[in-house]
């Protein structure tokens, strides 16, 4: 990138900040500005005040002369103090707000962002776009506006001092502050490098975390403490590096002033001794003087910080940019069709789909037909795409090419809410929140009556074990409902399926991780809760799906066979082998369910290292925890 177009961006950036964001808190912006102009006066008042204190004061003995200074110079300190106290406690309100605002509204666009987005970003990386990026860019902009409005006007009123004392001090004094030019360009691109590398070494480390603690419990059983341990430690160390490499070229910025006045203090004391020796100039002007450059400095020290930390404000906001700069590829469409079928009497169909991730072939030619009202179950070893069906229905992914239809309409041509309004899902993995029983059922739900709740809770079997929370269902639900048993997840997840009394039901797999008892509760609540619904069942026990209307068999993509759970026996194809494999020992399938803990190849954009990837196959079975075709 040159030099023009890195400018041209940061001023596009700039623009897109103040126009979303900090345009809304002008006033008190321009309130914090005159504070802040208050205080860069106080400096050059200040240093103003040392020639009559010295020259006036001091050398004729007035009593009068030395109240009248000291009265002064203590009301340019009270001034000082108030405008400093006031223009920080705007600043960080703007800042705080401006940070809350960009927070919410990266949340809210990344909502909105396809699942593969999720894929091609770690946890980690995202929460540090959000926290980390936005707390900086909020943080920033007190530094900033507080160099141009505080700093700026007191070096301004500080120089104005020191010229009207002597201008050919000031020129020996600033002499060498050209050589800065040069060393502080390099300096400056080094800190947006570094910083940038320190972002993302953050993220890692998030990320790194958030695997760690959700496989906790796989790590005890392992005995792969130290291993994960040593692999945090890695991640905190090149943060570390990193961060300090910033943090070493933000300081260098500053140092290098601090040699320049070195240089500059050296020549006019040098210069301004002789002339005062000689009688040219009194002491009163040169403390003056001496006072005038002596703060200017601190100014420039700070504006030198604002540089360096201009560059890491500048490599945030290129991140946050790029967050809003992703767009959604799966859209309701811009003239939505109705649903031609009532929603609960619509067959769903599949007719030559072929999907991939990636290069890699998942689909290929899959037909297949689901009837309102009947039980359809897919079955198949893992990878034969069963999972990816249900992705293609609720617009989860996009097919390649072929047709996905609900009651004879594309699902591409209904509206994307209405669409998903027709499914409940119930996965292997029930998904949790850290809140209250009720409000994992609720799911952000308004106006439900205590009737309807009650009956979702009974046909769920949640009511058995809710007498035993300790709050009802007020009760916590834990981190990922860790305060529950999976059993009790699932009968939670049901309930909210109740609740939603969709017309669809797809389960995957909702059974298979639980004990026997368990199982026969939650299958009893998803038997209740499929009744004159269109249920379409992925089964790795085959024993759970034999009662099904229809089974459809998968292999590699495709549909090699379907039919009924006799029809499919009696035909002794893949179905028969894959039932003779279950229960050729007689347990039911209990040790040899089919194709458990599915997962999809990698995707080629940013693929994940060999040791991470490795941990989250053997942690989560999937991409961040999903079970998937």
């Amino acid at each position: 990138m040159t030099s023009d177009t890195a400018k041209t961006d940061q001023k596009e950036m700039i623009r897109w900040l103040w126009k979303g964001y900090m345009r809304a808190y002008r006033l008190p912006l321009m309130l914090a500005m005159l504070l802040m102009l208050a205080e860069g006066l106080a400096l050059g008042g200040l240093s103003y005040m040392i020639k009559p204190m010295f020259d006036v004061a001091f050398s004729s003995g007035s009593t009068t002369s030395i109240i009248w200074v000291a009265v002064v110079v203590a009301g340019i300190f009270i001034v000082r103090a108030f405008a400093a106290f006031g223009h920080r406690v705007l600043m960080v309100h703007v800042g705080q707000r401006v940070g809350a605002n960009l927070q919410s509204d990266m949340v809210a666009h990344m909502l909105t962002l396809d699942s593969n987005y999720f894929r091609d970003n770690s946890p980690g990386t995202l929460m540090e776009r959000v926290r980390g990026d936005a707390q900086a860019i909020a943080t920033i902009w007190e530094v900033v506006l507080a160099a141009v409005a505080r700093d700026v006007v007191s070096l301004l009123a500080l120089l104005g001092v020191a010229l009207s004392i002597d201008w050919l001090w000031v020129v020996v004094a600033v002499a060498a502050a050209p050589l800065l030019t040069y060393p502080m360009g390099i300096l400056q691109k080094r800190v947006r490098r570094t910083t940038t590398d320190s972002r993302s070494a953050a993220a890692q480390i998030s990320t790194r975390l958030d695997e760690i603690f959700h496989g906790i419990n796989s790590i005890k059983l392992s005995g792969t403490e130290r291993h994960e341990q040593s692999r945090v430690d890695r991640e905190i160390s090149a943060f570390a590096k990193t961060h300090l490499q910033s943090q070493a070229n933000q300081g260098a910025i500053v140092a290098m002033v601090d040699i320049i006045a070195a240089v500059g203090f050296f020549g006019v004391l040098v210069y301004g001794g002789l002339q005062i020796n000689s009688g040219v100039k009194t002491v009163g002007e040169f403390m003056s003087f001496f006072t005038a450059m002596a703060l200017v400095f601190d100014p420039l020290r700070n504006l030198g910080k604002v540089s360096g930390g201009w560059q890491a404000a500048i490599a945030s906001l290129t991140r946050i940019r790029d967050v809003f700069a992703q767009r959604p590829t799966i859209l309701s469409p811009a003239k939505p069709a109705a649903l031609p079928a009532k929603a609960s009497a619509a067959d769903i169909v599949l007719k030559d789909v072929n999907f991939a991730y990636g290069d890699t072939p998942i689909l290929r030619g899959t037909s297949l037909v689901a009837e309102a009202g009947k039980t359809t179950a897919l079955v198949g070893a893992s990878g034969a795409g069963k999972s990816t069906i249900f992705n293609l229905l609720t617009r989860l992914a996009d097919a390649k090419s072929g047709e996905v239809s609900v009651g004879g309409a594309d699902v591409a041509s209904l509206p994307l809410d209405q669409l998903r309004g027709l499914f409940s899902v119930v996965s292997q993995e029930a998904l949790l929140f850290d809140e209250t029983l009720r409000d994992n059922i609720l799911m952000g739900r308004k106006g439900v009556d205590e009737k309807a709740m009650k009956h979702a809770l009974d046909t769920a079997h949640v009511s058995d074990f809710l007498p035993r929370m300790p709050d009802g269902l007020d009760s916590p639900a834990g981190p990922r409902g860790s305060n529950l048993s999976g059993g009790q997840r699932q009968r939670i997840a049901i309930a909210r399926a109740v609740l939603r009394d969709a017309p669809v039901l797809l389960l995957d797999e909702a059974t298979s991780a639980l004990d026997a008892k368990s199982e026969k509760l939650v299958q009893e609540a998803l038997d209740t809760l499929s009744k004159g619904r269109t249920t379409l069942v992925i089964a790795h026990r085959l024993s759970t799906v034999r009662d099904a209307d229809k089974i459809v068999v998968m292999d590699q993509g495709r549909v090699v066979d379907q039919g009924t759970h006799d029809e499919l026996l009696a035909r002794g194809g893949l179905y028969a082998q894959l039932y003779n494999l279950q229960f050729q020992d007689g347990s039911g399938g209990a040790q040899h369910s089919i194709g458990q803990n599915e997962s999809t190849p990698a995707m080629p954009a940013e693929r994940p290292t060999p040791d991470r990837w490795s941990f989250r196959r053997l942690f989560t079975g999937g991409f961040w925890g999903r079970k998937r075709d």
